[in-house]
């Protein structure tokens, strides 16, 4: 292998992810490494812990070449939308042969679960599981263990979700791409403490959104570039807080009925009857999310659905953009190698590399979406997502970023 896509979040980029870079090169001691990251928003629906321009940064500071931007299209959804869209970005570049990723269990396991996803067995016990109520999730981990006779709590780590997705992805499309599984370090995804070296993304925010983050327990887990740029944006109001995404939400339902929400995609069965009830009384974020959830639909599928809406998804654009995969590759960070590659792709790829928005998209507000191609109204919702994130600060940055801010380039390797 010789370049090897990483697909992440970096929310933030800590130690674990320095282990993941140095455990390819001990791999691949010549690998260049592209990392196809989530913008302003991650998968669970959540404004990303610090922008995107800063995140990527660090990737490069903690040894990855390119950083591409993962349209939000694709950063906001399923397991399974999330790596078919970061894999159809990778693949057509133009230069990638591997796919580096974490996991919790062998590759032998998680390529039977992988091999297993598309049967007809699987696929029937799937959908009787769904239609007694359980959710998709739910239903699909219990589908794979009783079918290969794996323990389902291992089908349940979000790393092994994502793991056995890559593998299916990569088996469907026939990419000659090469997974690279690596064995994940230190803390659970979900682990709420602080380690003396590694610790969950999760821990960290924890630590970041406490009343006093404690600077020293922090050092321990993060970079130093990455420690003083989180303790930094905190003491500047520069931390979103999903909270404040409550009234820009209240604001939207007062635009909507049932009929018009169910035009937004992951909207169905009723639910936009549901929200729009707990809307009408709900105070806080947090008390509507509660109040929607059920078995069928967890908490983390409600809070990414409110997200669809918030960028005004709709079902029948969701479904063009999975019809094309990526229709772009924005830069948002490289160094020297990165930029050899840079000039790579744009012989050998087969997407356009967007290093500036104006380029490719003007205001989003003067056109509608039905008078914008695909690639502009998938550049939209990127536009959107960070125009969103940033009413989730409790001091408001500036708007229009995506026009203004450039690819950072970083001296070195």
């Amino acid at each position: 292998m010789h370049t090897i896509g990483i697909i992440a979040e970096y929310n933030p980029f800590h130690n674990g992810h320095i282990h993941q870079i140095n455990t390819i090169r001990q791999h691949h001691p010549r690998a260049r490494i592209i990392a196809v990251m989530s913008g302003s928003f991650t998968q669970r629906g959540c404004p990303a812990i610090l922008d995107k321009w800063q995140r990527a940064h660090h990737a490069v500071l903690g040894g990855v070449d390119l950083v591409l931007e993962l349209p939000t299209a694709f950063a906001v959804r399923s397991a399974q939308d999330f790596a078919r869209g970061g894999v159809s970005l990778l693949a057509r570049l133009g230069i990638a042969d591997g796919l580096a990723f974490g996991a919790e269990s062998s590759a032998a396991v998680l390529q039977r679960a992988a091999a297993s996803m598309d049967t007809q067995e699987v696929q029937e016990k799937l959908h009787v599981a769904v239609r007694s109520g359980m959710s998709y999730a739910a239903a699909l981990s219990r589908a794979i263990a009783e079918t290969c006779s794996i323990d389902e709590a291992l089908l349940k780590k979000p790393n092994n979700i994502l793991a056995i997705e890559y593998l299916r992805t990569l088996k469907k499309s026939r990419l000659p791409i090469e997974p690279l599984i690596i064995q994940r370090a230190g803390a659970a995804y979900h682990d709420q403490e602080l380690y003396e070296r590694y610790a969950s993304a999760s821990a960290i925010r924890r630590e970041i959104y406490a009343p006093l983050p404690e600077r020293e327990r922090l050092a321990k887990v993060l970079p130093a570039s990455g420690a003083e740029a989180l303790l930094k944006a905190r003491s500047e109001g520069a931390i979103p807080e999903t909270e404040l995404l409550l009234r820009p939400l209240l604001a939207e339902l007062e635009h909507n009925n049932a009929g018009r929400l169910q035009e937004i995609y992951s909207f169905n069965e009723g639910l936009e009857n549901r929200l729009l009830r707990v809307a009408a009384h709900c105070r806080s974020l947090e008390e509507l999310l509660n109040e929607c959830r059920s078995r069928r639909y967890p908490k983390s599928r409600i809070q990414r659905l409110l997200l669809h809406l918030l960028l005004r998804l709709r079902k029948e654009e969701v479904h063009t953009f999975d019809e094309a995969g990526a229709l772009y590759a924005r830069v948002l960070a490289f160094n020297h190698t990165g930029k050899d590659m840079l000039h790579e792709i744009k012989q050998r790829g087969t997407l356009p590399l967007v290093s500036k928005t104006s380029h490719f998209l003007k205001d989003p507000a003067r056109c509608s979406p039905q008078e914008r191609s695909p690639l502009e109204n998938m550049l939209a919702v990127d536009v959107h997502a960070t125009e969103l994130r940033r009413l989730c600060l409790p001091k408001l940055g500036r708007h229009g970023e995506d026009f203004r801010r450039s690819p950072l380039f970083k001296i070195g390797r």
